[in-house]
C-alpha cells in the first residue's frame, strides 16, 4: 500500500472508529407483537401487553422535556425508543446512526449501584438527556459533518469534540436533580474516587481519562459527574449549555472543549479539573486518611461466608484472573472451582452447598437470556443444575436444605419470590406479592420465613420479613430513599448494608427487641463495608478499596453497636455538597402525570429502508463510498455503494441487505461493475459484469456456564453475467454461478483485563466454494486456531493450522483468506498446508500519553513460527512441493486516541527459512501490522 494509501487508510480508521453502541441485530423472537405510543417527543415502541410502562416512559418524557431543555439547548427531534423486556440484562443506549434508543428493562438486583427508583423511570430521565445532548450538538461543523455523511459523520464530530465523561456525567446529574434519588445521591458512586484519594493515588488526567490494565481506574460515569455537578454548581445551571455550544460547533477548531471551558469558566481546562477535585474531596473531608496505601494489584474479594469449621468463601477475581470460588483457611487460599459468568457474582453458602445463578443466552434471539441456577458440593467442588430456562436471581438454601428461595424476574416485570424443592428445582409455590414489591438478596430466616431488601412501586426501600406460610409480609424499617441489601442473619440478629449519609455502613436489627443499630467496626482500609458475614468470634465485610474490594474481619468483641432511631432513615439523603440539585427542576419525576396515551400496532416493515450515513473507505486501489441504512427494529441492515478501483479504472455500484428477523438471516443483493479489463489473446478488452447473489446464515449462540461459545453457517448463491464490448461482445460468452457453504466456530472462557487471549480457546473457519453453472471449480478451505495457558496467566500460547486444496482446471479463481507464513509473498497454489505457533506476552503497561491524542495502554510481544507447504503445477506441468517456513517477532501496541478510541497497531519482523521465489529477495521482511477494519467495527 503506497505511503498516501496507508494515511488515508489510518485517517478514516481513526475518524470513524468511534465506539459503536450496544445493538443487537435481529436479536428478537418474531412471536413479539409491536405496539407504539407516538407523540411529538418520542415513538415507545414495545411488546404488547407492556402498555403501563410505555405510557410511563412517555408521561416522564413528555413532561420533563421542556423544562429540563434549557440547560442543554431547545431544539428537539423525535427519537425512537424500543423496549426489551425479554433480556436479564440492565442497560440502556441512545445513539446515532440510526437515531434511536433502546431499553433494558430488567432491573439491576444490587441497589448500592444503580439506586432503587424504578428502573423504567430511571432509564427514561437518564437516557432522554442523551436525547437532548444529540439534539442540541448539531450545530457548526458537527452539523456540517451530518449534512456530508449522515448520523455516523454528526456522532464523529460530536465524540472528537465532547468528550465521552461529560455525556454520562450530565446524564447523571439529570437523573439525581429530576429525582428524589439519582447516582449523585449514592454513596457507592464516590466509592471510587474517594479510595483512590484515601491511599494517595494521585494518577495523571489522561489516566484517569482512559483508564489502565495494571490499575484500578474509576469509569467515565462518576469522573463525568464530579466535573458536570461542580461546574452547574459553580458557575450555574447554563454554564455546560453554552460550553457543549461552543464545542459542538468547533469554535475553536483544536481542543474546541477545553477552549470552550476557559471561555466560560475563566479559568484553563485543568484548573478546572484541579478545583472539581477539590470541591468532592472537600465533602469527606473528616473521615479522610491520607497515604493509605493498599499491597497488591487490582482484585476483588466479595460475597463473603464463613462456614461451619471457621473457613472463609468467597468470589476472587483480578486483573489475572477470572472470577473462582476461593475457600480461606489458616491464611491459605485454595481454588475451589471457576465460577460461571454470571450478571452478578452474587451466590449464597449453607451446609457445605453453594448456589448461584449462572447466565444463559438463548441460542438463537440475542435480546432473549436466562439465569439456571448452579449448585456446587464444596466437599469435592463438584457441579449440577437444578433448572433450565429460568429467569432468577438471588437464591438461597434453606437451613434444613430442602428448599429454595429466589428471585423471579419475568418479561412482565412483576418480581415474585419463588419456592422451589432443593433437589429438583421445581416451583413449590410462588409467594404472593400485593405491595407489587421489588425483591433483592432474599436469605432464609429459619425454614419458615425470608428476609429481603426490597423497593416498593415509588423506589423506596424497606428490609421485609415474609412468611412462607400464611404469606405475610412485615416491614422492619420504614420505607425511605436510603438504599439497602445484602441481609445476613446469625442468631437473633439481621446484619446488612445500608447507605446512611455519606457513606455504605453495617447495620443490624435484632428480631427480640425490634431494634436498629449502627455497626462500628473503627478503621478500615477501604470505603464502604458490604457483603456482612458474621459467625461467633468474627464480624467480617467486603470493603472497597484503591485496588478493588478486599476482605475485612474483626474480632466480634471488637464491634460497638450504636442504637439508630429508624426515623432518622427517613430524612432526605445527601447531596454531597451539589446544593445546585434542589434548584431548577428538583425532583420533577415525582410530579410526572397519569396520562393515558393512544397505543396502536407498530408494523414490522416500517421504514425497512432506513439510510441514515455515508461510510468512506480506502483499501488501495479500491475507494468506497456507501450509504448505510437499518431499521429501528434492528432487523433489516442495507448498503447502496459506489466504489472506484484506480488500478483497472473501474467502478462499481452495488446493494446489499441482511433481514434478521427470521430464524435464518436472509441476504441478498447486487453488484454491477462498469469498465473491467482482461487481457484475451494479447488484447486488452473492457467489459461490464452483474452479479445477483442470494444466501443465508444461522447464527447460534450456544454459551452456557464458563464458555462463550457461537456457531454461524450458511450458504449464499452468486451468479455472474460479463457483457463483453466490441468485436468481442457476441463471441465471448462469460457467465458463471458458484455457491459459497461456510461454517465458523468459536469457544471461549472469560478472559481477564491484562490477559491478551483467554486461557482455553477455539476459533475454526471452514469454507467450501464450488462452481455450479458453466464452469468447473471448487475451493476448500479451512483455518484453525487454539489457545492454550502458557508460563504465566497473562501470557497465551496459539496454535495455527490451515488447509486449503482447490480444482485444478483453474476456470475460476476463488478469493481467499488462507493465513500463508508471514514475510511471503502469498499466492493461490493447488494445495496449501500450514501450520504455525504463537507466544504472546505483555511487556509493560506505560499509561502514558501525550496531549490528549495519544494514550499507551499496553506493550505486547508476539514471538512466532510459521511453516507452510504448498503443491502444484508448474509450466510443464509437473506436480511439485515447496516449503515456505519463516520465524520472526511482532511488537503490538494497545492505544487510545483522543482519551476515546481503542486502537491496536505494531510492527513485525519476519526472518524467511526458504526462498521467497514469487517475491522480493532477501530474507529478512518488516511491516507495520494495521487495523483490518476501517469502517466495520
Amino acid at each position: 500500500m503506497p505511503f498516501l494509501q496507508r494515511i488515508l487508510f489510518i485517517f478514516f480508521f481513526i475518524l470513524f472508529a468511534f465506539p459503536s453502541y450496544s445493538q443487537i441485530f435481529g436479536g428478537d423472537p418474531p412471536s413479539i407483537k409491536w405496539r407504539q405510543i407516538n407523540t411529538s417527543y418520542s415513538r415507545v415502541i414495545f411488546p404488547k401487553r407492556l402498555d403501563s410502562v410505555a405510557n410511563r416512559i412517555t408521561n416522564i418524557i413528555s413532561f420533563t422535556a421542556k423544562p429540563t431543555q434549557q440547560t442543554i439547548g431547545h431544539y428537539s427531534k423525535k427519537i425512537n425508543i424500543v423496549l426489551q423486556n425479554q433480556t436479564l440484562v440492565s442497560n440502556g443506549y441512545v445513539g446515532l446512526g440510526p437515531f434511536r434508543s433502546e431499553f433494558l428493562l430488567n432491573p439491576q438486583p444490587n441497589s448500592f449501584e444503580m439506586g432503587s427508583l424504578p428502573w423504567p423511570d430511571e432509564l427514561a430521565i437518564h437516557e432522554y438527556r442523551h436525547v437532548e445532548q444529540y439534539n442540541n450538538f448539531n450545530v457548526g461543523l458537527s452539523k456540517l459533518m451530518g449534512k456530508i455523511f449522515g448520523e455516523e459523520g454528526r456522532a464523529v464530530a460530536n465524540n472528537a469534540a465532547i468528550p465521552n465523561w461529560f455525556y454520562e456525567g450530565d446524564a447523571v446529574y439529570n437523573e439525581t436533580n429530576l429525582s428524589a434519588q439519582g447516582r449523585g445521591n449514592l454513596p457507592q458512586f464516590f466509592d471510587a474516587y474517594r479510595s483512590l484519594w484515601k491511599a494517595g493515588k494521585h494518577y495523571s488526567w489522561m489516566k484517569l481519562r482512559n483508564g489502565s490494565l495494571k490499575d484500578f481506574v474509576p469509569d467515565h460515569y462518576a469522573l463525568g459527574y464530579l466535573l458536570v455537578a461542580y461546574g452547574r454548581q459553580k458557575y450555574g445551571d447554563e454554564f455546560w449549555k453554552k460550553v457543549t455550544h461552543d464545542a459542538a460547533s468547533f469554535k475553536s477548531p483544536i481542543y474546541p472543549f477545553q477552549h470552550a471551558i476557559k471561555k466560560y469558566a475563566g479559568v484553563n481546562y485543568a484548573s478546572f479539573r484541579n478545583n472539581a477535585f477539590e470541591f468532592f474531596k472537600r465533602q469527606f473531608d473528616d473521615e479522610r486518611e491520607k497515604n493509605h496505601p493498599i499491597p497488591g494489584k487490582i482484585k476483588n474479594e466479595q460475597f463473603p461466608s464463613f462456614t461451619e469449621d471457621g473457613a472463609i468463601i468467597f468470589v476472587k477475581s483480578s486483573s489475572k484472573e477470572i472470577p473462582q470460588f476461593i475457600i480461606l483457611k489458616n491464611g491459605k487460599e485454595h481454588k475451589l472451582r471457576v465460577q460461571d459468568y454470571s450478571l452478578d457474582n452474587y451466590f449464597s453458602y449453607r451446609n457445605g452447598k453453594i448456589i448461584y445463578s449462572s447466565y444463559k443466552p438463548d441460542t438463537r434471539w440475542g435480546y432473549r437470556d436466562f439465569n439456571n441456577l448452579k449448585i456446587i458440593d464444596v466437599t469435592n467442588g463438584d457441579e449440577y443444575t437444578i433448572s433450565n430456562k429460568t429467569k432468577y436471581f438471588s437464591p438461597d438454601i434453606s437451613e434444613d436444605g430442602q428448599s429454595i428461595i429466589v428471585v423471579n424476574a419475568p418479561p412482565s416485570g412483576k418480581s415474585s419470590l419463588h419456592l422451589l424443592n432443593s433437589k429438583s428445582g421445581k416451583l413449590i409455590k410462588e409467594i404472593p406479592n400485593p405491595n407489587h414489591l421489588f425483591y433483592t438478596y432474599p436469605k432464609y430466616y429459619g425454614n419458615n420465613k425470608i428476609i429481603s431488601a426490597v423497593r416498593n412501586p415509588a423506589g423506596k426501600m424497606s428490609i421485609a420479613e415474609i412468611d412462607l406460610k400464611n404469606n405475610e409480609t412485615k416491614f422492619l424499617l420504614p420505607f425511605s430513599y436510603h438504599v439497602s441489601g445484602f441481609p445476613f442473619i446469625f442468631n437473633d440478629t439481621l446484619y446488612f448494608s445500608l447507605a446512611f449519609k455519606k457513606n455504605v455502613d453495617l447495620f443490624a436489627f435484632t428480631f427480640s427487641d425490634k431494634k436498629l443499630w449502627l455497626i462500628n467496626v473503627g478503621k478500615s482500609a477501604g470505603i464502604g463495608k458490604y457483603h456482612p458475614f458474621i459467625n461467633e468470634d468474627f464480624a467480617g465485610w467486603s470493603t472497597f478499596t484503591a485496588e478493588g474490594y478486599r476482605l475485612e474481619k474483626i474480632k466480634k468483641s471488637d464491634v460497638i453497636f450504636e442504637e439508630i432511631n429508624p426515623a432518622e432513615l427517613e430524612e432526605k439523603i445527601s447531596n454531597f455538597g451539589v446544593t445546585v440539585l434542589d434548584n431548577t427542576n428538583a425532583g420533577l419525576l415525582q410530579e410526572v402525570p397519569g396520562d393515558s396515551f393512544a397505543v396502536s400496532k407498530y408494523r414490522k416493515s416500517f421504514r425497512l429502508f432506513n439510510f441514515h450515513s455515508i461510510e468512506p473507505a480506502v483499501n488501495d486501489p479500491l475507494y468506497t463510498l456507501s450509504v448505510v441504512g437499518e431499521n429501528i427494529l434492528n432487523t433489516f441492515q442495507s448498503s447502496l455503494s459506489l466504489t472506484y478501483n484506480s488500478a483497472e479504472k473501474s467502478k462499481e455500484i452495488s446493494f446489499a441487505g441482511t433481514y434478521g428477523a427470521w430464524f435464518p438471516f436472509v441476504s441478498g443483493g447486487l453488484n454491477y461493475l462498469q469498465d473491467r479489463k482482461v487481457l484475451y489473446h494479447q488484447n486488452v478488452i473492457r467489459y461490464n459484469q452483474i452479479e445477483p447473489f442470494a444466501g443465508f446464515s444461522i447464527p447460534l449462540n450456544l454459551s452456557k456456564g464458563r464458555s462463550f461459545t457461537n456457531l454461524n453457517f450458511g450458504s449464499q448463491y452468486v451468479y455472474s453475467q460479463g457483457f463483453f464490448r466490441g468485436i468481442y461482445k457476441d463471441s465471448i460468452s462469460s457467465s458463471y454461478s458458484y455457491i459459497n457453504n461456510f461454517l465458523t466456530f468459536n469457544n471461549q472462557q472469560q478472559k481477564a483485563s491484562q490477559q491478551i487471549f483467554p486461557s482455553f480457546a477455539q476459533s475454526i473457519s471452514l469454507s467450501y466454494k464450488t462452481a455450479v453453472q458453466n464452469v468447473k471449480g471448487y475451493q476448500f478451505v479451512a483455518n484453525g486456531n487454539f489457545y492454550l495457558p502458557a508460563i504465566s496467566k497473562t501470557h497465551s500460547l496459539v496454535l495455527n493450522m490451515a488447509w486449503l486444496q482447490r480444482d485444478t482446471l483453474r476456470q475460476l479463481n476463488f478469493s481467499n483468506a488462507f493465513p500463508f507464513s508471514r514475510g511471503y509473498q502469498a499466492l493461490n497454489f493447488y494445495k496449501m498446508f500450514k501450520w504455525g505457533i504463537n507466544y504472546h506476552l505483555p511487556l509493560a503497561f506505560p499509561d502514558k500519553g501525550f496531549g490528549n491524542i495519544l494514550y499507551l495502554l499496553r506493550i505486547r510481544s508476539n514471538i512466532f513460527y510459521d511453516d507452510t507447504e504448498v503443491k502444484d503445477w508448474d509450466k510443464e506441468n509437473n506436480l511439485f512441493s515447496q516449503t515456505f517456513r519463516s520465524l520472526g517477532s511482532e511488537l503490538s501496541f494497545d492505544t487510545k486516541w483522543w482519551n476515546q478510541v481503542n486502537i491496536s497497531f505494531g510492527i513485525r519482523y519476519s526472518r524467511l527459512l526458504d526462498s521467497d521465489i514469487y517475491g522480493n529477495k532477501g530474507s529478512n521482511r518488516w511491516e507495520i501490522i494495521l487495523p483490518v477494519n476501517i469502517l466495520n467495527h
